[in-house]
Parts: C-alpha cells; sequence; structure tokens
C-alpha cells in the first residue's frame, strides 16, 4: 500500500515546474510527495511551498524545502494532497488526520488541487469514512445538537464521537480546536451537507472538500489511474 501512495505522488509530481508556489499537504501519501520534492529541490528545482500542518512544516523543512505563509504570497499554483475517500465529481472526505482547516484554506487558494491516494480511497458514495467536523469546544452539546438536526434535514443519521489523542485526551488540532468525527455511513448529498454544516455556529470546519479537487491520481495494482473533474 505503501509503494502505491508513492507511485501517486510521484505521478502527481509531475504536475510541478520550476517556480511554483505550492500546497503541501498533509498525511501519509501526501508525506511521500514531500519527501520526493524535496528530492527534487536539492538537485535545483524553485518552487515554495505553505504547509497544511505542523508535521508537514517540519518534514518539509527537512527535506530542505523553501516555506512560506498565505499572508506573504497572494495564491497558490498548486496543491497537492492526499483524502480519505473521493467519489467520481472528485468530491472529498478529507481530516483523518486532524489537518482539514488548514487543507481548506490552502486548497481554496490554489488555482488547482491534485489528490494522491490508492485506489482503496475512490468510492461511489462519500460517507464510509467516518466525517470529521472541527468545533469549538464552547458550548459542544449545542453545536453537536445543531449538527445533528443538519444530518436529519440531509436525510443521514449516525453516531458521533469528539475524537481521542493516542494518549487518551482530546484531540487538539494545530487551530487549538477539537474533532467530532461522524459514522454516517453514506452522504446521498454531500454538497447539500456541506452547506448546512458550514453555517452552524461553533463548527470550525468539516472534511467535506466540494469542487476543490480538479484531479485525482489514484494508484492501484493495476497501474496509475488519472481522474479529471468535468
Amino acid at each position: 500500500m505503501d509503494a502505491l501512495k508513492r507511485q501517486a505522488a510521484a505521478r502527481a509530481l509531475e504536475h510541478v515546474q520550476d517556480g511554483m508556489k505550492l500546497g503541501l499537504g498533509t498525511g501519509s501519501t501526501a508525506k511521500h510527495f514531500v519527501d520526493l520534492l524535496g528530492e527534487k529541490v536539492a538537485k535545483g528545482m524553485r518552487v515554495i511551498g505553505v504547509p497544511t500542518s505542523e508535521a508537514t512544516r517540519a518534514q518539509a523543512q527537512a527535506c530542505g524545502v523553501p516555506l512560506t505563509t498565505l499572508d506573504e504570497i497572494d495564491h497558490l499554483d498548486l496543491t497537492v494532497d492526499g483524502a480519505d475517500e473521493c467519489d467520481g465529481a472528485l468530491n472529498l472526505i478529507k481530516g483523518g488526520g486532524g489537518a482539514l482547516l488548514r487543507e481548506k484554506i490552502v486548497a481554496a487558494a490554489s488555482d488547482r488541487m491534485i489528490v494522491i491516494a490508492d485506489d482503496s480511497k475512490w468510492v461511489d458514495v462519500l460517507g464510509r469514512f467516518p466525517l470529521p467536523v472541527e468545533v469549538i469546544p464552547f458550548g459542544l452539546a449545542a453545536t453537536q445538537r445543531a449538527i445533528v438536526s443538519a444530518f436529519a434535514q440531509s436525510g443521514v443519521s449516525g453516531q458521533m464521537e469528539v475524537r481521542k489523542a493516542k494518549d487518551g485526551h482530546v484531540f487538539v488540532t494545530d487551530g487549538g480546536h477539537w474533532i467530532v468525527d461522524a459514522h454516517l455511513g453514506k452522504i446521498p448529498d454531500a454538497p447539500s451537507l456541506a452547506g448546512m454544516l458550514s453555517v452552524i455556529p461553533g463548527v470550525v470546519e468539516h472534511g467535506l472538500f466540494i469542487g476543490l479537487a480538479r484531479t485525482a491520481v489514484l494508484a492501484g495494482a493495476q497501474g496509475i489511474r488519472v481522474v479529471e473533474r468535468r
């Protein structure tokens, strides 16, 4: 599986040109992309990156990739990131690693987003992977009730749980927020649910990435498959 992820990362790297401003994703597949990008930089390629997490920042620095921020530049040419799920419209569920807020800010600031993944992440309908919803700790119960209401209006339901870190304490994002993971099974209308969640006070961001990915590079046993959004 790790070899497939690296193959997808290598194919996405073919889209990177000298002088580009890049969004650098977070997660196991994006980690391969940053490693391979570092090798290119070591051989003379000139790029500058904006990391989507503190983990990616540390990795990029270790790989010698120059970094900047969205305060210092006005847009990015390309973001390359992984996904927890991807459907036929290239709508995504992201946030399994907890970096969904920064990932979405960076993706939205980019001219183009390429998703890299092994082909197990390709689904007919989003929702098998738990949907992360980043929330403010204050008033959590009220926020969760509003989330449940949004689910009901969208025709979905399922168990919600506050994400825990490996040490058993509540997982805290780089932004200082909490994440509620919703086990929904299927989300028949992801764009509609995304809109409902976005207007809930207390919801900082959610893991539905709608209309952001332009290209998906999927690596499987039969090779690389590239899907473009119509």
